[in-house]
């Protein structure tokens, strides 16, 4: 019989909740104050070259965390700075694509090279899982990224979200149209040790 899910948190006005990590990192909501950060990730030629960001100026970056705020309330995007304990932003993840009815979503993230090197990012989706499936309702959430990122691939799989396949020229970058891993979580999977 054909359930469907109910609709997930947030309720509107609902605020995000702030997710606290082991490497004593945070994930938090974005602020307009964070505005440079985004300046900055653009400028990061990793950052571009795996994620594909549109360039950013000041305004932009303050209108682009405005959305991810509207599509927090919405439901159809749930969005973090990744946080130092000083507070300083220095990476992104979120959930995109998010289909409540599916109970699906596809992780999205970066580090600039201050947040790099610490394990930040696999505690952070790990962090993000928890929530989707406990809170939120979520059924599977995805992690795709180009074969040619083994940094990305190393995160999936130590956050717990095995390979299951290759979509071949999946993704166009700025050097060509990429193939790209597919990974993915069950709510029903093990946890992670």
């Amino acid at each position: 019989m054909y359930s469907e899910i109910p609709p997930a948190p947030p309720a509107p006005g609902a605020p995000q909740p702030v997710l606290p990590l082991p490497c004593a990192m945070v994930l938090r909501p974005w602020r307009e104050a964070d505005a440079e950060v985004l300046v900055t990730a653009y400028e990061d030629p990793d950052i571009r070259h795996w994620n594909r960001p549109e360039p950013e100026t000041r305004e932009s970056a303050v209108a682009r965390i405005g959305r991810w705020g509207t599509r927090w309330q919405t439901g159809e995007a749930a969005v973090w700075a990744l946080a130092d304990p000083d507070g300083a932003a220095v990476g992104l993840i979120g959930l995109g694509d998010i289909d409540l009815r599916g109970g699906s979503a596809e992780f999205l993230y970066w580090l600039l090279p201050e947040g790099r090197g610490r394990g930040a990012m696999e505690q952070a989706v790990t962090a993000v899982s928890g929530w989707a499936f406990a809170t939120a309702g979520l059924h599977r959430l995805r992690i795709c990224h180009s074969v040619a990122n083994p940094a990305s691939c190393a995160v999936a799989v130590k956050a717990g979200f095995p390979l299951e396949g290759t979509m071949r020229g999946a993704l166009l970058h700025a050097d060509g149209f990429h193939d790209e891993h597919l990974h993915a979580r069950l709510s029903t999977d093990a946890p992670v040790p």
